[in-house]
C-alpha cells in the first residue's frame, strides 16, 4: 500500500514535503511556488528533514544534486 504524506514545512525556502514510500519519491514544493519530485529518497532521509533545524541547508547538504529529479507542474 503506498503512503502519501504531506507535511508542511516551517523554512524560509522550502514550503511543503510529501513522500511516497512505495515509489521512494520526495515531492518537495519551494516557497518560489515551484515543485520538484526527486526519485530513489529513502524513507529514513525524508524523516531526516522534517527534523532538521534548517530544512533549506538539509536540502543542499543531502538532496540537492544527488537525485535524479523532475519538475512539476503546481497542479501535480
Amino acid at each position: 500500500m503506498t503512503t502519501l504524506r504531506r507535511v508542511n514545512l516551517d523554512s524560509t525556502t522550502l514550503a511543503a514535503a510529501t513522500y511516497n514510500d512505495c515509489h521512494g519519491q520526495l515531492q518537495l514544493d519551494f516557497r518560489n511556488g515551484t515543485r520538484y519530485a526527486y526519485s530513489g529518497v529513502g524513507p529514513e532521509l525524508f524523516r531526516d528533514l522534517l527534523y532538521a533545524a534548517s530544512k533549506g541547508v538539509f536540502f543542499n547538504q543531502h538532496i540537492r544534486g544527488r537525485f535524479p529529479y523532475a519538475k512539476l507542474s503546481a497542479e501535480s
